[in-house]
């Protein structure tokens, strides 16, 4: 067994000294893997990056919720009436909740209308959100510093606010906004009483679901945005002008399985096509968004693997084009090898070791630009790249199996050679 592990080490140290003899050509040789390597691992790397964003995004909405907004109803559904009413209405939140009462544990409507914010000299766009207590949980909305809207400020249509991270950067830069007054519309004033701290948006998860830009919100009790803001919504064009009522933006359902959250988005549904039948709203799942992308992310896993793994294929085509040469150059050595008593199995060998030789450098470097690639990535464009333990593992395994696979033939034909035939070529 020693004998047999000496003879190893010393064909690994001769193969090394082959290769080193040719240091560009050995160098050459292994750039496909390298670039093999390291492509299957940057692309699963980007792929499970951009995968677990779009999956927090849709588990921030929450699994065991029903999401059901309000949309305008197409040309044909609509009525020539001065003014378009449509939508989601406080009734409809009474009838879902007497009639799913077993099945919900609280049900979150919001009011959401664009307008410009003003602090002194500082103003920006931002979505007006009138809420109830429960929106922040619903939500996840964590804050920063103050209180969220409680259910006292409803009871008594409170002018008090609470605004987004993102928002209060831009209106109070390094001042406190805790107690300051935010002008809504030039015409509305809300004390703030709390900030929130970054959130990431909504924005691209399911076709029914508006973008929601958290970070720029200011949220204000539902029953002030109901007596202060309104039902209408006018929008000017040219010398016309459009006016909409709307009574709810969107409902938030929290089931309280989420075993029970198709069954009961079936019959919210159901409810809702009786009184509603312009068509006006539209309910999503995030727990179907959820599978959904999950199942997504594994065919792209799949295609951008089987992608980088060309790279690894033309690697091995490229090993083994040079140990063919390699062969042709050495065949008078090979010769003196069977003259002192090597056998076929002994140069199979031999050449195999300096196959994988070439496979493990060219996976190694694959790997090192593999790893750093992703980091770099992140640091140019922002966007989150995760390196998991399978991406270099596997890109690594496959590159020394396709160096073997690719080494066994020019090996075999090393060792098939006619010694005599072979001692003439010196």
């Amino acid at each position: 067994m020693l004998q047999r592990f000496r003879k190893l080490i010393a064909m690994t140290q001769m193969a090394l000294r082959s290769l080193m003899l040719h240091k560009l050509r050995s160098l050459l040789t292994i750039l496909g893997l390298v670039f093999g390597v390291a492509s299957v691992i940057v692309m699963l790397a980007i792929a499970e990056g951009a995968g677990r964003d779009a999956q927090r995004q849709i588990e921030a909405l929450g699994v065991n919720n029903v999401i059901v907004r309000s949309v305008k109803p197409s040309e044909e559904n609509q009525s020539n009436e001065e003014i378009l009413e449509y939508g989601l209405t406080f009734d409809d939140i009474r009838r879902i909740k007497a009639t799913l009462t077993d099945a919900i544990n609280t049900i979150a409507p919001f009011r959401e209308f664009v307008y410009e914010a003003r602090f002194k000299d500082q103003a920006t766009e931002a979505r007006l959100v009138g809420v109830p207590p429960e929106y922040a949980d619903i939500n996840r909305l964590n804050l920063a510093a103050g209180r969220f809207i409680e259910q006292h400020d409803l009871n008594t249509i409170n002018n008090v606010c609470v605004v987004g991270s993102e928002l209060a950067r831009k209106l109070f830069k390094f001042e406190s906004p805790i107690g300051k007054t935010v002008q809504i519309a030039d015409q509305h004033r809300f004390r703030v009483i709390g900030v929130t701290k970054p959130k990431l948006s909504s924005s691209g998860v399911g076709s029914s679901l508006a973008a929601q830009e958290f970070n720029n919100d200011v949220y204000i009790p539902l029953t002030t945005d109901q007596r202060r803001i309104g039902d209408l919504l006018i929008s000017e064009s040219d010398s016309s002008y459009k006016v909409e009522k709307i009574q709810i933006s969107q409902l938030t359902i929290q089931v309280k399985s989420p075993d029970q959250v198709r069954a009961t988005a079936q019959a919210v549904e159901g409810l809702l096509a009786t009184t509603h039948a312009k068509q006006d709203f539209q309910i999503t799942i995030p727990l179907d968004l959820l599978e959904q992308k999950k199942e997504t992310q594994r065919i792209f896993n799949f295609v951008l693997g089987s992608v980088a793994a060309i790279s690894l294929l033309v690697g091995g085509i490229g090993i083994m084009n040079i140990m063919l040469a390699t062969v042709s150059e050495r065949t008078g050595e090979i010769g003196i090898h069977r003259a002192l008593g090597a056998t076929q199995r002994d140069i199979t060998l031999q050449f195999l070791i300096e196959t994988l030789v070439l496979s493990a450098s060219g996976a190694f470097l694959g790997a090192v630009v593999g790893l750093t690639a992703p980091m770099i990535i992140t640091m140019a464009t922002g966007r989150e790249t995760v390196v998991t333990f399978w991406g270099p593992t596997t890109a690594v395994l496959v590159a020394l199996f396709t160096g073997l696979v690719f080494g066994i033939y020019p090996a075999r034909r090393a060792a098939k050679l006619d010694p005599i035939e072979a001692l003439r070529k010196l």
